[in-house]
């Protein structure tokens, strides 16, 4: 598929002076390439990410680039669960509202192992981490609204498949059959999530964000498939400012109100799955996320009635 130059760009003009906007995985790649974007506009823009010298240096690249000093960096780590309900305490805490939700963490080449939380660590990292990301935020969104959540996949996704009884078991998958299964989830996720939460206030979107010139496969042990893969994307890919559009356009744009729970691909409504059509399937794999990542009755606002 050929992309004209000006397809891809999805510009916006809107502005975001007072709003608040977390970008998760946004020390490099695409991730600070949107935190710079919302900067631009005048949002205070949340960066999280693993590694606190990376989460400095990418607070300075983006204040520096933007001229936005509005800008707050805090350690998250998708493969320590903890983490993930720290930070959410944090933000609750310290922020009164919350306007955008961008999900931009995925990671291949991780160890087919499980973790200290009994998940894979591949399906944590792509999956199960924003879904209780997202599911703990919820109510500080909805109180916010109108507000939007990304969430970032693949068209990788195609590839996925989803068996409930068997998602963290070590050895059952390649590591790129995890990765496909984690996005295809995010996706379920995603419509699922959408209907759970119509009439809130809060917009839910999914999106491909195409190939970047990024080096997304830096975990891969193979050096030599690692630096093809990556030459690949050098020579194939687009510049991550100009991927980075897509997820800032679903975020802040009005033109795609009224759309929540739709996936996008090259700025515009693009299928994703039939597995997204099977409500089945959806409920209960909302239904498991929410088990395996031991949601609380204080955490679990479906139960207390919020949207």
């Amino acid at each position: 598929m050929v992309i004209r130059d000006d397809f891809y760009k999805c510009e916006t003009d809107v502005q975001l002076n007072g709003k608040v906007a977390i970008v998760t995985g946004a020390t490099s790649g695409t991730g600070l390439e949107v935190a710079k974007n919302l900067a631009r506009r005048g949002a205070r823009v949340i960066i999280t990410g693993r590694d606190t010298k990376r989460l400095e240096d990418a607070e300075k690249n983006i204040k520096q680039s933007s001229g936005n000093d509005n800008i707050v960096s805090r350690k998250m780590d998708f493969g320590r669960l903890e983490t993930v309900r720290d930070f959410v305490k944090e933000t609750i805490a310290t922020e009164p509202k919350l306007d955008i939700l961008i999900n931009n963490i995925g990671a291949i080449g991780l160890q087919d192992m499980q973790t200290q939380d009994n998940l894979h660590l591949m399906m944590q990292v792509n999956y199960f981490g924003t879904f209780l990301l997202t599911y703990l935020l919820f109510p500080l969104l909805s109180a916010s609204a109108p507000s939007r959540i990304v969430n970032v996949s693949s068209l990788a996704l195609i590839l996925g498949h989803i068996d409930l009884d068997h998602m963290n078991d070590v050895g059952k998958y390649s590591n790129f059959g995890y990765y496909c299964n984690a996005k295809l989830a995010e996706i379920l996720f995603t419509v699922e999530m959408n209907k759970r939460i119509n009439g809130s206030g809060v917009e839910v979107f999914s999106m491909d964000p195409g190939l970047g010139k990024s080096k997304f496969f830096r975990h891969l042990d193979n050096g030599v498939l690692k630096d093809i893969l990556h030459k690949g994307l050098e020579i194939f890919g687009l510049p991550l400012e100009r991927v980075a559009t897509l997820p800032v356009y679903l975020a802040v744009d009005p033109k795609v109100a009224n759309f929540s729970g739709k996936h996008y691909r090259y700025c515009e409504k693009y299928y994703s799955s039939w597995f997204a059509e099977d409500e089945e399937l959806t409920r209960n794999l909302w239904k498991e996320s929410k088990r395996l990542l031991n949601i609380t009755g204080l955490e679990d606002w479906e139960e207390k009635g919020i949207r």
